[in-house]
């Protein structure tokens, strides 16, 4: 068994508060740790920390690789000297309008624009000083494996005005640039690595407080990447693609309940046979990346592995696709061979079959349950506490669902009056709902129980991290400086004490 039984709570970066728009690796970060390490919690669980496309979500990136330079702290740059104050308070006066540390949504396109220009202010300051020069350079030399390419398409993006690379000029789109090209765009390259090189270093220390204060960092990958990618445009010959570059095939998920025509998500689907054929090297750089910047790993959409639904990239819905099979543990094995152990647990939920469950067996990676769906009605009890495993990753729900009270309060408003009989078994009147469920999930047999930060604070529907199937109106929740009171990390810690899931280098009782 890879876990013990312990806590934590999932909170993604860009719903820390402060006054720049979005969530960063600043002095809220460490707030956030010392509130976990009260409340006894020995696991932050985040979102992909790639850097986001169209809609902000962290699921839909231009890098499977890459950090997110949005969550670059300005107040950490301060303190680093990598810009000065006054340079910061100018930014603040030109961009800062309506920001505030107190905002309860993310202010994306805001924190764009500053974060933007202080970087390129950081930048200047980095060429004019030479600040870190050598360790700026001993990054570029340790990360060259993955931090080139990226480095290149980044700045391509940038200089073209295009994020479809398959729209770019031909000596551009082939994955690689000649020596001539990287020296007319030299300057844009390493400011790409630039921006990469202190993204690492901030996320590193943040990293690096949690483990002294006993609370692993649980890291969250997409299965799938985006067309518009740096990992397509450098990797052309490990996707199904035409002889423009253009995708054959899609990723997406048939028609259920959630859905009548499915989901087309449009994701490039990878040639597997062609992984195969190089063992799976590309797979095995995205875990060690991954493991590289985390303690543990959730991988989204395990059941791709095992089959995937294909979609003819032409189609215009999900409705026409096939289940494709696929490369089963192959791709972990090459990864474990090459790394050792692989902290893994699988996102294993939705429509799935026994070849699901039994690749996920094989493996030895725990399974996901959430609570919300172990009350549809008496009979379908898989997800709900009494019937869980030791070897699962309880949660009372995860950043797809509504918020604990949200969705407990649609029920009880007569959505579905025989799931909440289901549940009222096992409640104690109405008072304190949350910590109710979260008491639940933590006396369940599961080795590590996971609440959303909304749930701890008993927010309702208004907090929503994100609804499934839609575009716009997702990811910008933010909690209030305040709300990490005494009162819930005190109650958390008592409910870990109870129920057995207290691990080293976090406080006690006294």
């Amino acid at each position: 068994m890879r876990y013990q039984r312990s806590a934590g709570i999932l909170l993604h970066i860009s719903s820390l508060p402060g006054p720049y728009g979005i969530g960063d690796f600043g002095p809220a970060a460490f707030e956030f740790v010392d509130y976990l390490h009260r409340a006894s919690q020995s696991v932050w669980q985040i979102l992909p920390l790639c850097p986001t496309t169209l809609g902000n979500s962290p699921y839909s990136s231009y890098s499977a690789f890459a950090g997110n330079s949005r969550l670059i702290s300005p107040a950490e740059l301060v303190d680093d000297s990598w810009v000065s104050q006054a340079e910061l308070d100018q930014l603040m006066a030109n961009h800062g309008q309506g920001l505030s540390e107190s905002q309860e949504q993310a202010k994306f396109d805001q924190a764009a624009e500053l974060k933007d220009d202080l970087l390129g202010i950081a930048f200047n300051n980095f060429i004019s000083n030479s600040l870190q020069l050598e360790q700026f350079d001993e990054f570029c030399q340790q990360q060259a494996w993955w931090l080139t390419d990226f480095a290149n398409f980044e700045a391509l993006r940038e200089q073209l005005g295009e994020n479809d690379w398959t729209k770019w000029p031909d000596h551009y789109r082939s994955g690689t640039l000649p020596e001539n090209l990287q020296e007319a765009i030299g300057t844009a390259i390493s400011f790409s690595k630039f921006k990469q090189y202190l993204f690492d270093r901030q996320w590193r220390k943040l990293k690096s407080y949690a483990n002294q204060k006993g609370i692993k960092i649980c890291g969250d990958m997409p299965i799938f990447v985006a067309h518009d990618s740096a990992d397509v445009w450098a990797h052309q010959d490990q996707f199904l693609l035409d002889s423009n570059g253009q995708p054959t095939v899609v990723a997406g998920v048939p028609p259920d309940y959630f859905s009548e025509t499915g989901q087309l998500w449009g994701n490039p689907l990878y040639d597997w046979p062609a992984m195969s054929e190089n063992g799976f090297s590309w797979w095995v750089d995205r875990f060690k990346r991954a493991l590289g910047q985390f303690d543990l790993l959730r991988v989204d959409h395990f059941r791709g592995f095992a089959a995937y639904w294909e979609i003819p990239a032409d189609a215009e819905t999900a409705v026409d696709g096939r289940w494709a099979k696929g490369p089963r543990e192959m791709p972990f094995i090459a990864a474990e061979q090459a790394l050792g152990d692989l902290p893994i647990w699988a996102e294993d939920l939705g429509e799935i079959d026994q070849s699901v469950h039994d690749l996920r067996d094989r493996l030895n990676f725990p399974s996901m349950r959430v609570m919300q769906f172990g009350f549809e009605n008496e009979a379908d009890d898989m997800h709900r506490h009494t019937t869980y495993s030791q070897n699962c990753i309880g949660y009372t729900g995860t950043h797809d669902n509504d918020t604990l009270i949200g969705w407990f309060n649609s029920r009880r408003n007569g959505v579905n009056e025989d799931a909440v009989d289901v549940l009222a078994g096992y409640l104690n009147g109405d008072s304190d709902i949350n910590f109710q469920i979260i008491k639940l999930l933590y006396e369940s047999p599961a080795k590590t129980a996971i609440v959303p930060l909304q749930d701890v604070l008993g927010r309702g529907t208004e907090a929503r991290m994100n609804v499934p199937g839609t575009a716009e109106g997702n990811w910008g929740w933010r909690f209030q400086p305040e709300d990490l009171s005494s009162a819930t990390a005190e109650k958390l810690q008592v409910l870990v004490l109870e129920t057995g899931r207290l691990q080293s280098l976090v406080p006690t009782l006294t």
